[in-house]
């Protein structure tokens, strides 16, 4: 699907990343009225219906004016130092403003191997879930105080797309000081043009990226590409939007301003349903009755515990396996579909043939009702 069909109503979920140049309008601190405003424009965007996850820099900047401004070195340790005094701070501000618009936020605090790691994968997908489904805004930002060379995302940009990945969102808008990407550099060449639409990101769009004018964010224009191209390869559309517009994201949303789109192609879910069809091999598999097949192919259910009667092989939670029924003719298990698992196979076991509000009593927890839930399924 491309984006070009969306209306302003059909995005589901957005992640709104924005700079330290965009917070600070500019100047040497953080700007309130700005910071103030773009609460306002989530709050509408969620009265919309939208789900919002807001990806935000800032922290190191607001430890340099906790501590008078201090901009000497540029070494990883220095860098920590300013986020760790920062980051409260920053959070501190978010939670304020947004309470003026009876916003709940919660801090969501990652490193690229929170991203990496298959169990906090699975964790932090989870967390997000869970915090959208019950209307809170997530506020993320790279934990820069415990991050090193070797485990940074590198900046925000490309941890927008990571996030953007991980909750399978509609739409990626990354807010900057410019309108999006230009055939020139608009503050050297007069005659640079606004390019609107990026349909393929080739070597001459990388070309094309310039750095921060403004040498108090960590990325430019070349950063929001790398972005950019990660997210739609994911499913996600992506906007590169001047965030000192009025009303920008209500008018991204609506498609209503100067802006660069770069189109996705695929839906979030059909990008995770062919990579699911594209694995070779599976950790495992899990055979049901009859009646939870028929649900799974013909009426679009989740597999419950319920409907197993067999598990077999040794796997983790997020593995991806088969689901197989016994074929009536032949008696062999043919594969009817696979996913990823909620539960791990010794939990599956423990939980099969049994009712979904049985799985905390038996195992002391849940990771929700379902051993593979449909959007995390392919049909075979």
């Amino acid at each position: 699907m491309s984006d070009s069909s969306k209306s302003g109503s059909a995005w589901r979920r957005v992640v709104v990343k924005v700079g330290t140049s965009t917070l600070t309008a500019g100047t040497g601190k953080l700007n309130a009225p700005r910071m103030v405003d773009f609460c306002r424009q989530m709050a509408d965007l969620r009265q919309q219906g939208l789900q919002v996850v807001l990806v935000t820099s800032g922290a190191q900047q607001a430890g340099r004016e906790r501590l008078g401004q201090m901009r000497e070195g540029q070494s990883i340790p220095v860098k920590q130092m300013l986020a760790a005094v920062g980051q409260s701070r920053l959070m501190r501000l978010w939670e304020q403003y947004a309470d003026l618009y009876e916003m709940v936020v919660a801090q969501v605090l990652l490193t690229r191997q929170d991203v990496e790691d298959r169990h906090r994968y699975l964790n932090l997908r989870d967390t997000f879930e869970s915090l959208l489904q019950h209307g809170i805004l997530p506020i993320v930002n790279e934990n820069d105080a415990v991050a090193t060379d070797e485990i940074k995302v590198g900046e925000n940009d490309s941890l927008s797309a990571m996030v953007a990945n991980l909750i399978q969102a509609d739409l990626l808008v990354l807010l900057t000081d410019t309108d999006g990407l230009f055939t020139a550099d608009p503050s050297v060449d007069p005659s640079a043009t606004l390019i609107e639409r990026v349909d393929q990101i080739d070597a001459s769009i990388y070309e094309l990226a310039s750095g921060s004018k403004s040498g108090l964010g960590t990325g430019g224009m070349y950063t929001k590409i790398v972005a950019a191209d990660l997210a739609v390869h994911s499913g996600t559309s992506v906007v590169i939007a001047n965030g000192g517009r009025d009303d920008v994201l209500a008018s991204v949303v609506s498609r209503e301003i100067p802006a660069t789109w770069f189109a996705a192609r695929i839906t979030p879910a059909e990008g995770q349903k062919r990579w699911l069809l594209a694995q070779r091999q599976v950790a495992g598999s899990v055979r049901v009755d009859s009646g939870a097949a028929t649900a799974i192919t013909r009426g679009g259910k989740s597999l419950l515990p319920v409907g197993i009667v067999e598990v077999d092989g040794r796997f983790e939670r997020g593995a991806l396996i088969a689901v197989r029924v016994r074929d009536e003719t032949t008696g062999a298990a043919r594969e009817i579909a696979r996913g990823l698992t909620n539960y791990s196979a010794e939990d599956a076991r423990r939980i099969q043939g049994q009712q979904s509000g049985r799985i905390a009593d038996i195992l002391g927890y849940d990771y929700g009702p379902d051993i593979i839930h449909r959007d995390k399924m392919v049909l075979l």
